[in-house]
């Protein structure tokens, strides 16, 4: 990686803007995809001036942005891809109006029963809030550094005849045993064809004996 004039000093003496231009700077952090570092430079170029620091302290500015950053779009991705129908969280909910029992479910946003991997379902009557509560724990567990991925049962099973069809038949299998959760929501609510129930219960059963 091209010089940072992040050199030796005299001991005792501060550290002010570098010498390179910040353009050149800027491409190469870029060019690395390198965008915290990117931003950090930036921030540390106008304070230099005011706020001169010894080499150490650039250095651990750019890293902190830079993993800063790179665990913001980390979660963004594992966002869109657990490809929730929408946005929700515990906050959200009205528990004088669900059945569901609080105090308990507000103790699995952990993801502690992933990690030992229990099942989680959630029964109940139309408009009792499981969608919103499955939802909610899905983006609570990829807060905690897990992916996920979301389902509607009848869509699962749609793309699991659609492989069986197209001669693909595991492709979806081999990619959600790299998950930590799959949400199936809308289980039992509406019908679909005994051989789309096999396909299902054999995707499950192949997640089900996943090696932990």
């Amino acid at each position: 990686m091209p010089s940072t004039n992040l050199g030796a000093k005299p001991a005792g003496n501060s550290l002010s803007a570098p010498s390179l231009s910040a353009p050149d700077r800027l491409g190469q952090l870029k060019a690395l995809h390198l965008y915290g570092m990117a931003t950090a430079w930036n921030e540390l170029l106008a304070e230099g001036p005011r706020r001169p620091m010894q080499p150490e302290a650039w250095l651990d500015r750019l890293i902190e942005a830079e993993l800063a950053d790179r665990q913001v779009r980390s979660l963004r991705y594992q966002l869109k891809a657990a490809r929730f129908p929408t946005h929700r969280d515990l906050t959200g909910i009205d528990w004088a109006e669900t059945p569901l029992p609080q105090a308990q479910i507000q103790q699995l946003p952990t993801a502690g029963f992933m990690a030992s991997a229990h099942n989680l379902i959630l029964v109940g009557g139309t408009g009792t809030g499981k969608t919103h509560i499955a939802t909610a724990l899905g983006v609570a567990a990829i807060h905690q550094g897990k992916r996920v991925r979301f389902f509607n049962a009848v869509d699962l099973v749609n793309q699991l005849e659609r492989e069986k069809q197209q001669a693909r038949a595991g492709y979806l299998a081999r990619q959600l045993v790299q998950t930590d959760a799959v949400i199936i929501d809308e289980l039992g609510y509406l019908p679909f064809p005994a051989s789309g129930g096999a396909l299902l219960f054999h995707l499950i059963s192949q997640l089900y004996e996943k090696p932990r």
